[in-house]
């Protein structure tokens, strides 16, 4: 192989070589958590009068100062720190109390000491890849707008970086080219995202439609099925004939309800007039009568007259 050749195949190799290195060295944070980017520097048990900087490119996050009485001044931005005890461990990692989402999802840390006449060097690079899980897709049918076609929509939150959407149909078979449309909308707030994707093909009744919302960056997959997109006709006309016959039975019974108040009524009119009409006709009817058992015992109990002589 010639000279120039080999050059090139070892340059490759070690540019794939440092690539892998740096994936490997890549911390995931969680956005809204706690993360640490570690670095161990044992040297600086022994180390006085130096210094240290966390760089997030050419950016200071974070100074701390190593004087030779053994105290440490530290100046950070958004509350970054490294361990208390970095002193006694040589442990110097930086702690970052929360993960923000920007436009871009991936940062490179880079610790470096300063020692002597402002000479540093770099002990180490981190990789901080920003990342949040996407909810649970919601997958729903739609009414689509030509007959014959079936319309979905799948819909998820609050994740990021902006995921890979992708649809299936009977687990298998990718959509007809076309058939997907989906949206990714950043909230101005928080910086997350929103997905929204819509499938509008030609879909059998019996087949299934998967949603599927895949985040690399946190290893995530999540899938949502639907089973029997169109439903089963016999199940459908069931179900009509049931709702049909509800409806029917309650105007039935409603009818009967109001039919018997109706007749109710009636009858207590009728009741009231032939009453009202009896009375006017036995206008005494009200008053009782004596017995004639009672007014011989009333006449016995007169008085009876003294007869005097003229």
């Amino acid at each position: 192989m010639p000279p120039v050749a080999l050059w090139r195949t070892g340059l490759l190799l070690s540019f794939l070589c440092s690539c892998a290195c740096l994936e490997k060295e890549c911390v995931v944070g969680i956005v809204g958590r706690p993360v640490s980017l570690p670095c161990v520097y044992p040297q600086l048990l022994t180390s006085v009068n130096v210094s240290i900087e966390w760089r997030r490119g050419e950016e200071v996050v974070l100074k701390s100062v190593w004087k030779r009485d053994g105290d440490v001044e530290e100046w950070s931005i958004n509350r970054a720190t490294t361990p208390a005890d970095a002193a006694l461990t040589g442990n110097v990692s930086l702690q970052l109390p929360t993960v923000d989402p920007t436009e871009h999802n991936t940062y490179y840390y880079s610790l470096l000491v300063i020692s002597g006449e402002n000479h540093s060097t770099e002990l180490c690079t981190v990789c901080l890849r920003t990342a949040a899980g996407f909810s649970s897709p919601l997958l729903q049918r739609e009414e689509a707008q030509q007959g014959d076609e079936a319309a979905f929509m799948c819909h998820s939150t609050g994740g990021f970086p902006e995921p890979a959407v992708y649809w299936l149909i009977n687990n298998t078979e990718e959509p007809p080219e076309g058939s997907v449309r989906t949206l990714a909308a950043l909230l101005p707030d928080s910086h997350l995202y929103n997905i929204t994707s819509y499938l509008t093909a030609n879909i059998s009744k019996d087949a299934s439609v998967s949603c599927i919302v895949e985040n690399l960056t946190m290893n995530e997959t999540l899938t949502s099925t639907k089973y029997g997109v169109k439903g089963s006709p016999v199940v459908g006309r069931a179900s009509e004939a049931l709702w049909i016959f509800s409806t029917a039975l309650c105007v039935v019974v409603g009818a009967m309800v109001l039919a018997g108040l109706i007749y109710q009524i009636h009858l207590d009119r009728m009741s009231n007039r032939k009453k009202n009409e009896y009375l006017e006709q036995h206008p005494n009817r009200g008053y009782k009568r004596r017995c004639p058992d009672e007014e011989e015992e009333a006449e016995e109990m007169k008085p009876e007259g003294k007869e005097t002589d003229v």
